[in-house]
């Protein structure tokens, strides 16, 4: 009998590593024959994707690797530019029936700072659009994906639905979506839209978001109007007084109450300072200072040199003439007026009466609109954005089973190698607790009470992100923020209620910048009012 050989042991895992690579390519091509509609991008975009010829986008699209794997995706090649690509679908794809699952990957290799990376599920063309001529006009059933700039950070969901009353189609966005991922590694986003109205958005496999699409408090607008709105015809009577309190007119201002008495006075009991340099001017001529060789009289007017303060004024107690301090005027009442009493004619605050609304419907399930195209129309300043793996299924295990053979193993490679990176540069430990901080706090950022303040703690989150060495700075600005808000939460007293009409038609974006060009104008007129100081030429 002859001796048995021994296979050698780096041959034997080679063989093991071929088998379960061969075993995940058997699976993800079976999971293929079930998929409503798949791109891996395996091979060229060109001639089955349609690049939008419209003069706006100039960006270019590229076939290329994603970063440390032999994997495709189609790639954003270009900085600052505006992208538009679109892919029709054999057949529409009808979201009334059953489970249908949207899912797609995306790499962010340069980072997002400004820019977005979602995808539009288009209607058919009937609708009013052309694969050549498709912009951010194209009508859509739904847009997915993240989105990020200054204070948005949000994987969007929107859907767009048609009122059966009015027959215009409305916007409906996802209250309160998740975060973006902050890190440059590959992601999986995953929304089931369950026959039961149900809404799940997933990221990586995991759940983070749970919505219901007939539900008020899941979308803005509600897909259901309001059943009455506001007459908007309705006017305030001339005679309804508003004011819950008046001056009292029997009132009568005090005989000892001044009102020209001034709200400070000089302080008699003030001494001038031992010491007092009476004739010390405060700003002295600087006596380094030298008159520039290009200096023209003529033209430039006579040089004066420019002043620094006195040195002596600095060693004494002070210069110049002394005056007494001012103090609080003990006398000072300022103007009288008359104490406010309950206002005997008060209504309360005015508010128009409630009307049937027209445009109200009752449905079970919204009546979406069939997809017939998928297409990427994104705006973005940062490159290396790469989309893989499109995938529509009307069953999330087989969208599950697409995350396990495409997307996990990519990513595990990638998370294996930014913990080496980080511990070859000594920083495993800090840099690893900074991520877990930096994720917690876009978690924290996400809570629905805070999203009147989200502007400001992305700011501070994000200035930790990119100086990570002031992480304890940031978390300690960020326990104020929060401290205040909650302060001012339990003792900011009611607001004066007020009346506020509804607007049923949506609004797509809304910027309020009346703040800001309220703040340059101040600057502007406190700059334009300020006396200002002539300075001499220095010579470089």
């Amino acid at each position: 009998m002859g001796e048995r050989k021994r296979i050698p042991l780096g041959f034997s895992l080679l063989l093991l590593l071929v088998a379960c690579s061969s075993f995940q390519l058997l699976r993800a091509s079976e999971d293929a024959d079930d998929a409503i509609f798949y791109e891996s991008f395996d091979e060229t975009f060109e001639g089955r994707w349609i690049a939008s010829e419209k003069d706006d986008y100039k960006g270019v699209w590229k076939h290329d690797k994603s970063e440390g794997h032999d994997d495709y995706g189609l790639l954003v090649s270009e900085k600052a530019k505006k992208y538009a690509i679109v892919k029709e679908l054999d057949e529409p794809v009808s979201l009334k029936d059953g489970t249908v699952v949207l899912q797609f990957e995306t790499r962010l290799q340069n980072g997002l700072e400004c820019g977005g990376a979602y995808l539009k599920y288009l209607r058919p063309q009937e609708a009013g659009w052309k694969p050549k001529e498709f912009d951010n006009e194209s009508p859509y059933s739904i847009m997915f994906g993240p989105d990020k700039c200054g204070a948005t950070n949000k994987v969007h969901f929107i859907f767009k639905h048609k009122n059966p009353k009015s027959g215009e189609y409305v916007e409906h966005h996802l209250k309160f979506p998740p975060s973006v991922p902050s890190d440059k590694l590959s992601h999986v986003y995953t929304a089931i839209l369950k026959p039961d109205n149900e809404l799940r958005i997933l990221i990586d496999g995991e759940e983070k978001k749970k919505a219901n699409f007939l539900s008020s408090e899941d979308f803005e607008p509600p897909l259901i109007p309001p059943q009455t709105i506001p007459d908007p015809d309705d006017k305030k009577p001339e005679d309804w007084d508003e004011r819950a309190k008046i001056p009292d007119l029997n009132a009568v201002k005090p005989d000892d109450w001044d009102e020209d008495a001034p709200m400070e006075i000089e302080d008699e009991e003030a001494e001038k300072p031992e010491g007092w340099l009476d004739d010390e001017p405060e700003e002295i001529d600087d006596p380094e200072a030298t008159k520039p060789e290009d200096w023209d009289d003529e033209e430039d007017g006579e040089w004066e040199a420019p002043k620094i303060d006195n040195p002596k004024c600095e060693a004494g107690p002070g210069c110049g003439e002394w005056k007494r301090p001012m103090k609080r005027n003990p006398a000072y009442k300022g103007k009288w007026h008359a104490p406010l009493i309950d206002n005997p004619n008060y209504k309360g605050i005015w508010k128009p009466r409630e009307i049937p609304n027209p445009d109200y419907f009752e449905l079970e399930r919204p009546d979406f609109e069939p997809i017939a195209a998928i297409g990427i129309e994104i705006w973005t300043m940062q490159d290396g954005i790469l989309f893989d793996n499109i995938l529509i299924a009307n069953d999330d295990k087989i969208a599950e089973s697409y995350r396990e053979t495409t997307w996990k193993p990519k990513f595990t490679i990638e998370k294996e190698k930014q913990k080496a990176e980080e511990s070859e540069s000594g920083s495993d430990g800090l840099a690893g607790f900074q991520k877990k901080v930096f994720d917690l706090l876009y978690k924290i950022a996400d809570i629905p009470f805070l999203s009147a303040h989200k502007l400001k703690i992305y700011d501070l989150i994000e200035k930790g992100e990119k100086q990570p060495n002031l992480t304890i700075g940031i978390l300690v600005s960020i326990v104020v923020v929060f401290f205040t808000i909650f302060i001012r939460i339990i003792f900011g007293g009611k607001k004066p209620a007020r009346v506020e009409r509804k607007n049923t038609e949506p609004k797509e974006s809304s910027n309020n910048q009346s703040g800001e060009e309220n703040e340059e104008n101040k600057e502007e007129e406190e700059t334009s009012a300020a006396p200002r100081r002539r300075t001499a030429r220095r010579e470089t």
